[in-house]
């Protein structure tokens, strides 16, 4: 299963988000979280882990022959000191998007490939989505797509201007709403936006997952962790469903119902309610 998660305006914490998701996968696999961002990765700097393997090893080994191999994207990963796979992005731009022109020129990427393998799941930090975003073609590719948003004025009013076009993204548009601010339902009713969860904002399970955290406190133990694994079980239980005839599993489970449209426009949400931070 291929996950991307991104943002469309701002940093709301897309790469906290997909290394959470990581962290608290359910079951025995151990997914791996892939820095497409085109703006750069963050996790070589939290962690102080050396620049290769990582994105800009996997373009270089995908040019040559063993670009069709569908293990070739574990062979270009590190592990995080709590043990999950990550494929680390270099710091800047200009490497992260010649990386990503490589990996997205051929018909199926590597994380596409990784993806058709059995029990294999790849969670993708593409970061901001522009219109000239060369991680696009990942997104297309992914069996779900999860948009970041903070519950706020100008973001929503970003979201509400780009739905239509990130509805043809992705064949499974969620969202997930990021700190306080309007509650989920009213998000939804408002954009009529299909709302996956709400992730809390969370400094120390956030300090945690960036690698600064002290003491024994993991991220099971944080309100931001426990958000991410009701996600990431979704994300699973929606991935492990049996279909027949290659017919791909029932739409995700949202958080509140509803049904994406074209163009929704944003109408101011009562200023009473601004401050109601629970789902």
């Amino acid at each position: 299963m291929l996950i991307a998660v991104c943002s469309l305006k701002g940093s709301p914490g897309v790469t906290t988000l997909a290394t959470a998701l990581g962290a608290r996968w359910p079951g025995q696999e151990n997914p791996i979280v892939v820095e497409v961002d085109p703006a750069g990765g963050d996790l070589m700097a939290r962690f102080r882990l050396p620049d290769t393997p990582g994105l800009v090893s996997l373009a270089a080994a995908a040019r040559g022959r063993s670009g069709a191999d569908p293990n070739l994207l574990v062979q270009h990963t590190q592990r995080l000191p709590g043990g999950l796979r990550v494929v680390l992005g270099p710091v800047g731009a200009e490497q992260a998007r010649a990386a990503l022109t490589v990996l997205a020129s051929g018909p199926s990427s590597p994380l596409r490939r990784a993806t058709d393998q059995p029990e294999t799941t790849v969670i993708a930090d593409c970061g901001r989505v522009d219109p000239d975003s060369p991680a696009f073609p990942i997104i297309r590719s992914a069996d779900a797509m999860l948009l970041v948003a903070r519950p706020h004025d100008d973001e929503l009013a970003h979201v509400a201007l780009k739905l239509q076009a990130a509805q043809q993204w992705s064949r499974r548009p969620c969202f997930v709403l990021v700190g306080d601010g309007y509650p989920t339902a009213e998000v939804s009713q408002a954009l009529r936006i299909p709302v996956m969860g709400r992730v809390p904002r969370d400094d120390k399970g956030a300090a945690v997952l960036g690698g600064q955290g002290t003491g024994r406190r993991g991220p099971d133990k944080s309100a931001l962790g426990r958000a991410a694994a009701r996600i990431a079980l979704n994300l699973y239980a929606h991935g492990h469903q049996p279909t027949g005839n290659g017919a791909r599993a029932p739409h995700l489970r949202l958080a509140v119902p509803g049904e994406p449209v074209s163009g929704a426009a944003l109408q101011p949400l009562g200023p009473q309610t601004r401050n109601g931070a629970t789902p």
